[in-house]
């Protein structure tokens, strides 16, 4: 599931023009242009001000952009495990070879691109210094585009970084050549607020950056005047400036959080007036269902691998006497198969039934065996189509006997999490990434789900029936368990990494309960 700032310029035209502007002419192809260029949109920005019930919301970008050269600007990221630290290479090409060069220790610490990427000043109009941040840079910005006119016609890069997942395992972030990577412009921290009037904001490329990348110092600091302004002092028009403020703090692109503003948190969970298989062929299921056959008759092949990462973002809450145990929990695909999944409707009913496909190397279809059931689900924030046989979500104790299981029983696939876009055939741009595209309507009479190579599918356990409830357990260690393919009815790769289990330490009494998490080798989360 992330995310970068947008940039103020749209589409290639746009942002070449902006270049231009700013004294960045537009590159051809008789001119070679630097490896990475550090470059700005527009010399003046408009900052938008929501305020609502004494709460302001800052929401603007710098228009503040990394370019790629003659070749594309390309990093991976992988850990070899929980306990071994994220090291990061970067793909350098030269005379048509690519090696691998180890960037500085410092550089990459998380998955949200390199640390501490930009220093960002602002001062107000009488020269007065009234803030001061560095920000991040992860080069996979959702509204980048060309900016020479020979720059390759498709991005390949991922978009955004899947920074909130703290199991990822590697990650791809690029820039294609002649193209931009929009740097972030807001504070990471709540509640950053600027008044009406006239600011300078000076953005610095961190020193390391300037040294390791060879851009010039000279063209290493850019200066932008900002103008901040009040838009509206009205709730609706605070609600989507605080989603901007989100969205933008979070990477996300300007449709999410458009979407969120209108939708809530939980957009994109159902209710979707247009299916994606009404524009993607690859999504739209056959006419009719298939002769399956036994898995064991199929020629041997490429196979999903279903992995579960430990469970994560646990929380306890409170809510009528009871309490609850909250959890995020993520089922990915390590395989060299995407998971695809077909439900074709038994006439009359709200069920279908489910067949998995299988294909050959070069991707040609080669079978399909069956595979459980699909069942609609009307409840409000669902609306679609859920697959019953994915995943399960159950609390252990100390003796590995289930002690609570999770009412979640039934899944939409969609490829919200990039777990590890680094292991081979990994699909970096999946094309069905929430649930409102992803899993049909009620009037559908066949269904796809599908979960890609890298991609990993996340749930959020935070209802009750879904999360555990605790109230009446005794105080002791526990264990969630994520297990993926519970049934054994998917055919993968291999069923021994389908469990994983994450500690936790319940304490106190049914009226106050406490909740303590270790982490794992040293990852919060």
């Amino acid at each position: 599931m992330t995310r970068r700032t947008r940039v103020l310029v749209a589409g290639a035209v746009a942002t070449a023009v902006g270049m231009a502007a700013a004294g960045m002419g537009v590159a051809d192809a008789a001119t070679e242009p630097p490896a990475l260029s550090f470059t700005q949109a527009t010399s003046s920005v408009v900052a938008e001000r929501y305020v609502w019930d004494d709460q302001a919301y800052l929401y603007f970008d710098l228009g503040v952009n990394v370019i790629a050269g003659k070749n594309p600007f390309e990093i991976r990221a992988t850990r070899k495990s929980y306990a071994d630290p994220i090291v990061a290479n970067q793909v350098v090409i030269k005379n048509g070879k690519k090696s691998n060069v180890t960037l500085p220790a410092g550089m990459v610490t998380g998955w949200g691109g390199l640390k501490d990427f930009t220093k960002i000043t602002i001062k107000n109009a009488a020269g007065a210094q009234v803030a001061d941040y560095s920000t991040d840079f992860c080069p996979n910005s959702y509204d980048s585009a060309r900016t020479r006119r020979d720059a390759p016609a498709e991005n390949p890069y991922p978009q955004g970084c899947n920074e909130y997942n703290p199991f990822n395992l590697g990650a791809v972030w690029g820039i294609q050549a002649g193209w931009n990577g929009t740097t972030d412009s807001l504070p990471r921290t709540e509640g950053f607020d600027l008044a009406d009037g006239d600011y300078t904001a000076t953005v610095t490329l961190n020193k390391k950056y300037q040294d390791y990348f060879k851009i010039a110092a000279s063209s290493s600091t850019l200066t932008v005047n900002v103008k901040v302004e009040t838009i509206d002092e009205g709730k609706d028009a605070a609600e989507a400036g605080r989603a901007k403020v989100k969205a933008a703090q979070a990477g996300e692109s300007t449709a999410t959080a458009a979407a969120v503003a209108e939708h809530g948190e939980h957009a994109g969970q159902g209710d979707a007036d247009l299916q994606i298989s009404a524009y993607k062929p690859g999504f739209r299921p056959p006419a009719k269902r298939p002769n399956a056959v036994k898995a064991s008759t199929l020629a041997r092949g490429p196979r999903p691998d279903l992995r579960s990462l430990p469970a994560w973002g646990i929380s306890l809450s409170q809510e009528n006497g009871k309490s609850f145990v909250n959890f995020g929990a993520t089922v990915w695909n390590g395989g060299t198969s995407p998971l695809l999944v077909d439900g074709f409707r038994r006439t009359g009913t709200e069920l279908m039934d489910a067949y998995q496909y299988f294909f050959d190397a070069k991707g040609k279809e080669v079978g399909s065996v069956a595979a459980g059931t699909m069942e609609w689900d009307a409840r409000e924030g669902h609306r679609h189509w859920h697959f019953t046989d994915f995943a399960q979500y159950n609390l252990l104790g100390a003796d590995a006997k289930v002690a609570v299981r999770s009412g979640k029983e039934a899944f939409c696939l969609a490829n919200t999490d990039a777990v590890d876009y680094t292991i081979p055939n990994a699909k970096w741009r999946p094309d069905n990434t929430d649930l409102s595209s992803s899993c049909g309507q009620n009037t559908a009479v066949a269904v796809r789900e599908v979960l890609d190579i890298g991609s990993g599918d996340t749930y959020t356990q935070d209802r009750p029936g879904q999360s555990f409830e605790v109230t009446d357990l005794p105080n002791g260690t526990y264990y969630i368990q994520v297990k993926a393919n519970p049934s054994n009815k998917l055919t993968e790769l291999s069923t021994t990494n389908n469990s994983a289990l994450r500690k936790i330490i319940l304490g106190g009494t049914a009226a106050a309960r406490t909740l303590e998490v270790p982490p794992v080798n040293g990852i919060e989360g």
